[in-house]
């Protein structure tokens, strides 16, 4: 595991995805995550598995749950009664950043909102992930993955077929983890600059302004030219035939992504065994197969349907130019390069099961992350009250209060 945060500690009070995907990214990155979660409920997501949206019945590997908690310790306690709170912030006290997802108006109501948190320590780098952002008049609606980044953000739009009646539907948790990756780097800043400067940021990441980010070539575009000015190409109009997917003899598909096709042409046409495509006028330069772009796809889909995914694959395996596999989820268990990279991690719970978890992107001295499972409800609740210093009757006191689990 990477010790980069090392020494670092981080109390997070969100749910779902989006927020706890970034405190799973900073337990990889070595800091102590504590994942403050209500005495019954407990975050959302462990609900999922009694509600029969996890295969496997109650002993079932949680993996949404899994994901983006990997790594941390959890504490059960009602932030809503007032003992809950005199616990949390005591942790407060203690710890460099407090990550959340609340909305605002529940955040003033249990008093954690920036003034509160920074009364109590007033150099903890305080983060937010929202859906539409920290200010304006939809600040305090609430905002999913599936409606804000997807629908309101233009993802789904963008990446819709012309041709398609619906737009097309987002796959779980898509734009969350990458918010989660954004809302970690803005931390990773805020820490950097308390350390040079002791004054400590507001961080803040929504998925609108993610998705935003992720479609800004179009944006910026529609600002200088009006309206939707990146086309949508069907694929047979394609303006480079070296761009693109083309189906296989078993109904596979391989992606060509040659955007120089001049650079690439030759070398192509030779290792597929189409050289007469080379001295073809009709597609002797880019200029020509933009022209003829129909009749070149169209040879293309003819020349692909002859062999298999793999057989595709083995022909390709020398050409310099980009072009990929398109594979499917369960492939990428035992894509080589997942395997050399450690890109899955291996992790066992408490109970002896063990399972793949997916590492986040970013590594440091060309090195995996080791990850840990996530934690059961409340798993280290008494651990982290005797670090603050508790009693045993002071701890007893609190549970029995119900402030804490």
């Amino acid at each position: 595991m990477s010790q980069a945060l090392a020494g670092v500690r981080v109390v997070e009070v969100a749910a779902w995805a989006f927020v706890p995907s970034a405190g799973a990214v900073l337990a990889d990155w070595g800091a102590d995550v504590i994942k403050v979660e209500h005495p019954e409920t407990g975050d959302p997501q462990r609900g999922l598995v009694s509600m029969g949206l996890i295969p496997g019945g109650p002993n079932a590997v949680n993996y949404i749950m899994e994901q983006p908690n990997r790594g941390k310790r959890s504490i059960g306690i009602d932030i809503s009664t007032d003992a809950g709170r005199e616990v949390l912030y005591k942790l407060v006290e203690t710890s460099d950043v407090f990550l959340t997802s609340f909305l605002p108006d529940v955040r003033q109501r249990l008093k954690i909102d920036v003034e509160h948190i920074r009364a109590v320590n007033p150099t903890i780098v305080y983060a937010r992930g929202s859906g539409q952002g920290p200010r304006g008049e939809d600040r305090g609606r609430p905002g999913y993955d599936g409606s804000v980044y997807w629908g309101r953000g233009g993802i789904a739009n963008a990446l819709t077929p012309a041709d398609s009646k619906f737009p097309i539907g987002g796959r779980a948790a898509f734009g969350d983890l990458a918010g989660g990756m954004a809302i970690a780097g803005g931390i990773a800043a805020g820490l950097l600059q308390v350390a040079r400067t002791g004054e400590a940021p507001v961080v803040d990441v929504s998925l609108l302004g993610l998705a935003m980010w992720q479609l800004s070539p179009d944006i910026v575009a529609s600002g200088l030219y009006g309206g939707d000015p990146m086309p949508k190409f069907g694929r047979s109009a394609s303006p480079n035939p070296l761009v693109g997917s083309y189906r296989t003899s078993d109904d596979r598909f391989i992606t060509l992504m040659m955007l120089q096709s001049d650079r690439y042409w030759s070398e192509f046409c030779e290792l597929v065994g189409r050289p007469d495509l080379i001295t073809d006028e009709r597609f002797a330069d880019g200029a020509s197969r933009f022209a003829n772009r129909e009749e070149c796809i169209a040879e293309f889909d003819e020349l692909f349907a002859t062999k298999t995914f793999e057989e595709w694959k083995s022909v390709l395996s020398v050409l310099t130019g980009a072009w990929a596999p398109v594979q499917m989820a369960s492939e990428l268990v035992d894509d080589p390069m997942v395997g050399a990279n450690g890109y899955l991690a291996r992790v066992e719970r408490d109970d002896g099961q063990s399972y793949d978890l997916v590492a986040n992107p970013v590594q440091m001295d060309e090195t995996a992350d080791e990850l840990q499972a996530a934690p059961e409800h409340g798993q280290h609740t008494e651990e982290i009250l005797l670090e603050l210093g508790l009693d045993w009757d002071a701890i007893i006191a609190y549970k029995e209060s119900g402030a804490v689990l």
